[in-house]
């Protein structure tokens, strides 16, 4: 049987954000926490196996979305920023798990007509303007490849993905774009990362207002920095190994993960 207590609380490391009073308090998280979370996200998804493979399918057919938007706009070139821009809008396609977690933590009836409800609901308070910052940066991304694109090869049309792979692994400047795109998308995922990874359970869970609830985040990832960081490199190399076979590994990939970020976020902050 899969433990589905959240980490117990401890006193000296439990604090909320400085300047935030009536934010939640932080606890700092170990490596036990992620491989529990782990666990428990696998748990929580053979519990309610159905509701993990709808989220995960819708998140799937996103990916095909994109596909056929490349294909139709005739742009190869945007094959690969895509591909590793995509995992970014994980969480906020998590939102119904975190509902099915949180309803299997607490004993509430799982059906759909209320799962699907609370997701709706969300519209109308913060997690909408979460949604907002996430695709922001997503778009922010796309159009810095572009950018970049321009600048080290030119307004080059590639006819195909092969033939930008060559281009990019095979020339100076395509290493060198290639280079300078991996430390911006680095840079804009960490930053991704640190301010939804806490910021979008706790707008689900409670009825805070984004800025606290994204200092909140920034506050936990700061307070483990290796270990959140560790959890995000492991999330975005699940994703992406996911969406290797046409997108397929999403199906079960994307619901355990979600799950597990609701875990983490359970042992992360304080519960009153």
């Amino acid at each position: 049987m899969i433990d589905q207590t959240p980490h117990a609380p401890s006193v000296h490391e439990a604090s909320p954000p400085v300047g935030f009073p009536d934010a939640p308090g932080v606890r700092s998280v170990g490596w036990s926490d992620i491989s529990g979370a782990l666990r428990q996200g696998v748990g929580d998804f053979l519990a309610a196996p159905l509701f993990g493979l709808f989220f995960g399918g819708v998140f799937a057919v996103g990916g095909w979305a994109l596909l056929a938007c490349v294909a139709v706009w005739d742009t190869p070139w945007a094959i690969l920023p895509l591909a590793i821009a995509f995992p970014l809008l994980g969480p906020f396609a998590a939102v119904g798990l975190y509902e099915v977690s949180r309803r299997l933590t607490t004993g509430e009836p799982l059906n759909w007509s209320e799962v699907l409800t609370v997701v709706l609901r969300q519209k109308d308070r913060q997690l909408a303007w979460m949604g907002f910052v996430t695709l922001f940066i997503f778009w922010m991304w796309a159009y810095q490849v572009r950018l970049l694109l321009a600048l080290f090869l030119g307004f080059a049309s590639f006819s195909s993905f092969d033939g930008f792979m060559t281009a990019v692994l095979t020339t100076e400047n395509g290493l060198t774009f290639l280079a300078v795109g991996t430390v911006i998308g680095a840079m804009l995922s960490l930053g991704l990362f640190s301010v939804t990874v806490i910021s979008m359970p706790l707008l689900v869970d409670r009825d805070y207002d984004i800025i606290t609830a994204i200092v909140t985040s920034v506050t936990a990832v700061r307070r483990s920095p290796m270990v959140m960081l560790a959890w995000g490199a492991c999330v975005t190399l699940a994703m992406l190994a996911a969406m290797a076979p046409a997108f397929l590994g999403l199906f079960v990939v994307l619901p355990i993960l979600g799950h597990a970020t609701w875990r983490l976020y359970e042992r992360a902050i304080v519960r009153v």
